[in-house]
């Protein structure tokens, strides 16, 4: 008899590493291929995160460009995957720019752990997780599709890729597949976003399917209202820039969060709820990032539009600054008249993001935006839940700007979303499985979504191999 079965690779009781894993006699192909952030355990578990034979993998579904989900394609490739890699137009935009940012980055970490411990051995031993010359060679395996299209990746497989509303080019992707025995529908969410939500269009909606995997990001929460988010916003932009002349810093994800940033702030201005302001966009990848993002504005939702055709026709202000080169983003330290700097990394653990922090966190005038979710073990984890100390490249750092969590603003609905996304299905699905959260939120949506549809629902756990048909 035919089989079909699915592997949780990662996103499975956590939500780094998305990756799964269909099989059946006759095709084996992956829905994400993502890398495990935060944490101690994240570099071991992405070291052993193939636990088969890349060059057995027919093909990859790619929900969307962020890194949690994209991360370890190029590794992928570079242990022997060829088979084409299937995303949106968009995302294979983002991704130009980001796999290899991300490269650049692991091979710049190892050079300096190398460096730290060639006193102590002979000659280095550490590798990065991948090169950029590898992320080239795998950037030639991504084929385009796009939305609401059939595309038909094996005789046996038929997807389509649907709006996810969550960043620029993310999609559910509905799969059916087919065997001798019969056929099933396999609906995988990606990361979902708010409707309403900035920027983007709100979430597609999907009638059928026997087995759905749905995320849980915020699967134990709701988030404010929009309305009062941005009176948060506005009160703490306000307060800071106008009657205590500190720096807001803003910790954002270079592909969507920033762009939701950028486009809020501008549309606040245009409304008169904010004054003046110098905005600067620290890191090239957001800058590029930003540019992909005017390249696609047919995917852009009627107010992101708006603010658009207004700025190209009011003039340059609010004055908004990309920061290329890495010594114009040390001079941004040194401000002391009162800025926005919007920086990478989104939860605080790389790039330019630490250097703005450890000159900010210090300074009583000052504050912090935390705009987007921050793992369990990050620094921005650290901040949100009260430290009033933290370590920033080795040093100890006081805690006195103030830190306000903008919750409204996050890219991924919240538990009231998820379950209203799931009431538009005809009737339940044979399976729904709660991934894509730390396991406590995971737990909390399962138990939501039985008392609210009792609908069968389960939190797989890492590694596990159900069997579908």
């Amino acid at each position: 008899m035919a089989s079909l079965t699915l592997t949780f690779l990662g996103a499975a009781g956590e939500v780094t590493g998305s990756s799964y894993l269909i099989e059946t006699e006759h095709v084996r192909f992956l829905v994400d291929c993502g890398m495990f952030q935060g944490g101690r355990e994240a570099d071991k578990k992405n070291r052993t995160a193939f636990t088969f034979d890349p060059r057995t993998i027919d093909f990859v579904l790619l929900t969307h460009a962020h890194i949690d989900h994209s991360g370890l394609l190029p590794r992928l490739s570079a242990w022997g995957f060829r088979g084409p890699v299937y995303c949106t137009a968009a995302t294979a935009d983002l991704l130009q720019v980001m796999l290899k940012d991300s490269a650049f980055i692991q091979e710049k970490e190892i050079e300096w752990r190398n460096k730290s411990c060639r006193r102590n051995r002979p000659s280095p031993d550490f590798a990065p997780l991948y090169t950029v010359t590898q992320a080239e060679t795998m950037l030639k395996q991504l084929l385009p599709v796009g939305y609401d299209t059939e595309i038909f990746p094996h005789p046996s497989i038929y997807c389509n890729f649907r709006d996810a509303g969550h960043i620029l080019g993310s999609a559910i992707i509905e799969v059916r597949v087919d065997t001798p025995s019969g056929a099933k529908r396999i609906v995988f969410s990606g990361d979902l976003g708010k409707p309403g939500h900035p920027v983007v269009r709100d979430p597609a909606i999907i009638r059928q399917a026997d087995v759905v995997l749905i995320e849980s990001t915020y699967g134990n929460r709701l988030h404010r209202s929009m309305a009062d988010t941005i009176a948060e916003l506005v009160t703490a932009v306000n307060e800071t820039l106008v009657h205590q002349h500190g720096n807001v810093i803003i910790p954002a994800f270079t592909v969507g969060r920033t762009q939701d940033l950028l486009f809020l702030l501008v549309d606040l201005y245009r409304q008169g709820k904010l004054g003046d302001m110098d905005i600067y966009v620290d890191s090239p990848m957001a800058s590029a990032a930003t540019g992909i993002t005017l390249q696609h504005i047919a995917l852009l939702d009627q107010e992101a539009s708006d603010a658009l055709h207004w700025m190209s026709a009011n003039g340059p202000k609010p004055r908004i600054h990309f920061v290329q080169d890495i010594e114009e983003s040390m001079q941004l330290n040194q401000s002391t008249r009162g800025v926005i700097i919007i920086s990478a990394s989104g939860m605080c653990d790389a790039g330019r993001i630490k250097h703005h922090l450890k000159y900010n966190l210090p300074r009583h005038e000052c504050c912090i935006l935390i705009t987007g979710f921050q793992a369990e073990g990050t620094l921005g984890r650290r901040l949100v839940d009260g430290a009033k100390h933290v370590k920033i490249f080795g040093q100890e750092i006081a805690v006195r700007a103030s830190i306000h969590t903008i919750g409204g603003l996050s890219a991924h609905a919240d538990q009231a979303d998820l379950i209203s996304w799931l009431r538009n299905f005809e009737k339940a699905p044979e399976k729904l499985f709660i991934v894509h959260g730390e396991y406590s939120n995971s737990i909390a949506l399962m138990t939501a979504v039985r008392q609210q549809l009792e609908w069968p629902a389960e939190v797989p756990k890492q590694h596990t191999t159900v069997t579908l048909l």
